[in-house]
């Protein structure tokens, strides 16, 4: 059953009022892949009676209003992804297309959307219950944070949305938690996961460097930075407490990992994978082609590049689901009559993490003096791909599949980091698992720039290339890799766009066309040095390009056509041309 999101079904339900209303920026698509479907699911599952409203008008009553005042809490979500790097792109551009809006276009989610949303709450609820904020856009701006489209810094999202609670990373255990205090008409304010404003301080958590203090010294900044992404961990994380103005901000300690049994038991409540008739009618909702027939196999991601937020949202440690509960949803496909009998993806945040982990880390929690695959992988890793080969080969036996896809990223450094099975894996994910085209992300090739991301060197890159392609003529396939790269990241100029220019075309063969313009987002290193121009591990300054034609001249260089005959090729003629002359050698 979908959640209810008119009053008619809540009453088709025989329900008199609804504990939870969920409020969300995307359309409401009952899956796996929409947090706040997950979230309202599992609260579903728990007993309590839960609404949706997707997408609501902010300049009227008529969405906010339907479906009354809940008994328990709003819950207020931006969706899936953050509304601002939603509405607009890295040369601030306002974006015309939408994924999670039905009709495609990109005028239902509002600008800095959790404000917007818990403020219209307030506006015809002024004494209404709590509101909770979770999803992406919370959990990234929970503290004092650095925002890119005002150019400043900004306190933590709880203030400026005058709300009760905020649930940041994965919330499903911090949610169930807080929901059953909240329904004994207990406080949440000892909920691990769970952050909140408090007139006192609690001095038994680390003191930060205040709102006020960071907004006059970047260096304060900087420090504070440090101490939240330092105390991620479950294992290891200490609580934080902030001063901004005369209240404090109280980040608790934040939940223990899920085990496998419940990241099973998320991923086996039954959804619809579809999209709400209420709003299905009003278009097609362009991210439901992906998602549909896709599986997520785990959460987590040890690859800690500097760019991406997963490190402080879903965490640095992989939680795997079973083969079973992989293999459970795989057959639930083939009696879906819209399941073509084509399973789209397979994976995560990086394909090939999934199934392993460093035994050290589970026990005692993330090392905070070294990364697991930075600069190189860690010993104590030990990466290996029969997990995900198991997997595969397990699902192709399913009746009704006929082709299987492996479309998230690929870290190429942990295949050829991986002597036993990794370039196994590689030979069948190219041979049968790829339709194509393979998308990885180097990012860059100059070694000082890839070291500032966080990103493995040129080597791995060169090794999983020759293979790629070895095993796609094998295979007797045409097929090739696209490279994502990013301009403008700190640390980087137009010589080192130069560079990548060059490597692209003399060792990878290809002109550069998946060039985009570095967009930083809150609560990453890259956007600390971004904001700061300190390169916060050694402490030098660095060169950050902050105006929009110098970002824009950085992607020219690597995009534009130059004398080189080969940059004037499609990629597609450029791969086979290639193969011919790997094949004459």
């Amino acid at each position: 059953m979908f959640l209810p999101t008119t009053i008619e079904e809540v009453n088709h339900l025989g329900w008199n009022k609804l504990d939870i209303i969920l409020v969300s920026g995307d359309t409401y698509i009952d899956s796996s892949f929409n947090g706040v479907a997950v979230i309202g699911k599992l609260l579903l599952e728990h007993g309590y009676k839960v609404g949706i409203i997707a997408q609501p008008d902010v300049t009227n009553d008529r969405d906010i209003k339907r479906l009354g005042e809940p008994e328990l809490y709003w819950g207020v979500t931006g969706g899936s992804v953050d509304s601002m790097v939603a509405n607009y792109t890295a040369s601030q551009k306002k974006r015309r297309q939408d994924d999670f809006t039905p009709g495609e276009v990109n005028n239902r989610r509002p600008d800095r959307a959790v404000i917007k949303y818990s403020n219209l709450i307030r506006q015809y609820y002024k004494s209404s219950k709590p509101i909770v904020l979770g999803g992406i856009e919370a959990s990234l701006r929970r503290i004092t944070h650095y925002d890119f489209w005002s150019d400043k810094l900004r306190r933590s999202l709880l203030f400026d949305a005058k709300a009760d609670y905020l649930v940041y990373a994965m919330g499903e255990k911090a949610t169930l938690e807080l929901t059953k205090k909240l329904k004994q008409g207990k406080s949440g304010d000892s909920v691990k996961g769970v952050a909140y404003i408090s007139s006192e301080p609690n001095y038994k958590y680390v003191q930060l460097p205040s709102f006020e203090e960071c907004v006059e010294s970047k260096k304060a900044f900087a420090e504070m930075f440090e101490l939240f992404y330092h105390n991620n961990d479950p294992i290891t994380a200490k609580g934080l407490c902030q001063q901004t103005g005369d209240r404090y901000y109280i980040q608790n300690p934040p939940q223990p990992n899920p085990t496998m049994k419940e990241l099973d038991s998320y991923y086996d409540l039954p959804f619809e994978r579809e999209v709400h008739p209420y709003y299905g009618k009003e278009g097609k909702v362009r991210a439901l082609d992906t998602i549909r027939h896709s599986i997520t196999t785990h959460r987590g991601c040890y690859g800690e590049c500097n760019f991406c937020a997963i490190a402080v949202h879903q965490g640095r440690t992989i939680v795997s689901r079973s083969q079973e509960s992989i293999i459970n949803e795989a057959n639930d496909f083939t009696k879906d009559k819209t399941f073509k009998g084509n399973i789209a993806d397979v994976g995560g945040p990086t394909a090939n993490m999934y199934g392993y982990e460093c035994d050290k880390k589970l026990k005692l929690g993330v090392c905070e003096e070294k990364r697991c695959v930075f600069p190189d992988t860690c010993g104590a890793l030990k990466p290996t791909h029969k997990p995900n080969i198991e997997i595969l080969e397990k699902m192709e036996r399913i009746e009704g599949i006929k082709k299987i896809f492996v479309a998230s990223g690929i870290r190429y450094d942990l295949v050829t980091d991986d002597d036993k099975y990794g370039y196994e894996y590689l030979k069948r994910v190219v041979s049968k698992h790829t339709s194509g085209q393979m998308k990885i992300a180097p990012e860059h090739s100059n070694d000082k720039v890839l070291d500032l991301m966080g990103k493995p060197g040129k080597k791995s890159l060169e090794k999983f290339k020759d293979m790629f392609y070895r095993y796609s003529k094998e295979a007797g396939k045409n097929q090739f890799l696209t490279y994502y790269f990013i301009a403008a990241h700190p640390g980087c100029s137009g010589e080192e766009m130069k560079e990548l220019k060059t490597f692209a075309s003399d060792r990878l063969e290809i002109s550069p066309e998946q060039v985009q313009i570095f967009t930083p987002t809150p609560s990453t290193y890259s956007t600390l040095m971004y904001y700061t121009g300190v390169n916060p591990f050694t402490r030098e300054k660095l060169f950050v390009e902050k105006e929009l034609g110098g970002k824009n001249k950085q992607k020219d260089i690597a995009t534009l056509p130059t004398r080189n005959p080969v940059a004037h090729v499609k990629p597609e003629v450029r791969q086979k041309n290639a193969g011919k002359r790997r094949r004459k050698n």
